[in-house]
């Protein structure tokens, strides 16, 4: 694409760095995790409408 289709473009154009593909599947913080899902059990989800 040249840059003035990509200026008029609606959707925005992202480029995903490979170097993050190592990360996926992992948990990064277990104990934060651990802590928003007991806050979760306790509290629950908000009701959609």
């Amino acid at each position: 694409m040249k840059v003035e289709e990509l200026n008029q473009a609606k959707t925005p154009i992202i480029i995903f760095d490979k170097k993050l593909d190592k990360l996926n599947g992992k948990v990064l913080f277990p104990e934060k995790l651990k802590r928003v899902n007991e806050i979760l059990a306790k509290s629950g989800l908000p009701k959609r409408k």
